[in-house]
């Protein structure tokens, strides 16, 4: 009889701790690299008619539009190129003397990795301000 009451409270425990679909994680959770979360942003668009309001994309809303999927422990879109994640740069109110320089360097470094990869551009404005947009400074008089 203790026997079966153990028994039951280590399988119980056991449930407490295993992720469940019903806590709102999904396959492809296991699989996201360290420091990326199914809720960071991806990117934010101005709803149409109305600037002062934005859509977000979520990583895990990416993921399920790209039908990605774990494969031997990584990620992988439908056709199964591997995903990868890049955060941008080019989000500076004052954008520093070297800032065409860093630019570049991102350009060529995201067409490197889109020759092997899927690349999931993350923005780095999360909260959709049109002022913090990667570009030239405006022109100062």
């Amino acid at each position: 009889m203790a026997f079966m009451f153990l028994l039951r409270a280590a399988l119980v425990g056991t449930m407490l701790t295993l992720p469940s679909s019903a806590s709102g994680s999904s396959p492809t959770d296991r699989c996201l690299p360290a420091g990326t979360t199914p809720t960071d942003v991806v990117s934010v668009q101005a709803k149409p008619g109305n600037r002062n309001q934005v859509t977000t994309v979520t990583v895990a809303q990416k993921l399920k539009a790209i039908k990605a999927h774990c494969r031997r422990g990584k990620l992988v879109d439908a056709r199964g190129k591997e995903i990868r994640f890049y955060q941008m740069i080019g989000c500076w109110g004052n954008p520093p003397d070297d800032y065409q320089q860093q630019l570049a360097r991102q350009e060529t470094e995201l067409a490197r990795l889109r020759k092997r990869y899927r690349v999931i551009e993350m923005t780095c404005d999360s909260a959709g301000d049109p002022r913090m947009r990667a570009g030239s400074p405006p022109a100062t008089p």
